[in-house]
């Protein structure tokens, strides 16, 4: 562990500009809260998607009892459990980021549609851990619990623009810094991730990984994982997004990459992760995951991250 030099916090200052938003191509849209999908009679022109992860359950909820489902690759599941109107499901780690699975289930009751389609993705850090399938209207209470689930993420969306506004509207380098309040008495501390290493099947290779930690007001902290990314595949790749996850399957989201630029194949860019945490959400070891804009790209996943 050891303290960074002025010159090098201004470095670290100018890497943390804000990550442009990009579209995820390979990647559906997660829900937060309770996920309301509703059929009709007439198939669907489109699927719909459910986003989960492996070890954490999802739980769907239907307005009929089930006669019986069909998952696609069954084996690859902890458990597929029906009881009466609902089906629960948790992934093992045999399926991978990025990976669509077909679930079908069939309704006993005979009333249209007799059976409905899903598929499940294999999201690297977001999961839908409860949906409710209905074939009828909604009722009130339904409706109003969802509209009440809107507002709560619209209010959340407008505090976390606010904040980023106020923080992108200051000064830059070290003065935005400390007029943020990043610095604090201990400065930025920083630390070589030497174990820190891809896995042998991804489409990059990282090396020169540093981890950093600023101490924020109310004991909250900015964080960041600066590394080198080597394209080792036959395809350009461009970073999308990214998350920590813990070794209990944990995970930290709201996490910005800068800079969104693509690596051509053969070709190494550095990259800068940072994310706002307390000092308690960040102990022990993670998984940095980076998932490409290109549409059916395959991921990064980078074990042994730790922050000082």
């Amino acid at each position: 562990m050891f303290t960074l030099s002025s010159t090098a916090l201004l470095g670290l200052a100018l890497l943390a500009a804000p990550a442009e938003a990009t579209e995820r191509a390979p990647l559906p849209t997660c829900e937060t809260g309770t996920r309301y999908i509703e059929l009709t009679a007439d198939t669907p022109s489109k699927t719909p998607e459910v986003c989960i992860r492996p070890e954490l359950s999802i739980n769907l909820f239907f307005d009929a009892k089930l006669a019986r489902v069909e998952v696609e690759g069954r084996e690859r599941f902890r458990r597929v459990k029906v009881v009466d109107d609902t089906l629960t499901l948790v992934a093992s780690d045999a399926l991978h980021d990025g990976e669509r699975v077909p679930v079908t289930v069939y309704f006993e009751d005979g009333a249209v549609p007799a059976s409905a389609r899903f598929v499940l993705v294999i999201h690297p850090s977001q999961a839908e851990r409860q949906v409710e399938v209905s074939r009828h209207e909604r009722t009130v209470a339904s409706l109003r619990a969802g509209e009440q689930q809107a507002r709560a993420e619209a209010q959340q969306c407008r505090e976390e623009k606010a904040r980023l506004q106020a923080e992108c509207s200051g000064q830059g380098g070290l003065t935005g810094l400390i007029v943020n309040g990043w610095l604090g008495k201990k400065g930025v501390v920083a630390r070589g991730l030497e174990a820190a290493a891809s896995r042998p099947g991804d489409p990059l290779a990282a090396w020169k990984v540093i981890s950093y930690r600023a101490v924020g007001p109310e004991g909250r902290g900015r964080l960041a994982v600066e590394m080198e990314l080597f394209n080792r595949g036959t395809v350009t790749w461009t970073p999308a997004g990214a998350a920590l996850v813990g070794s209990k399957h944990e995970e930290l989201t709201g996490l910005t990459v800068w800079p969104l630029e693509p690596i051509p194949p053969g070709k190494s860019k550095r990259i800068v992760v940072e994310l706002d945490a307390t000092e308690s959400e960040v102990r022990g070891t993670f998984t940095l995951k980076l998932w490409a804009g290109e549409a059916g790209a395959e991921g990064l996943a980078l074990d042994g991250v730790t922050f000082p």
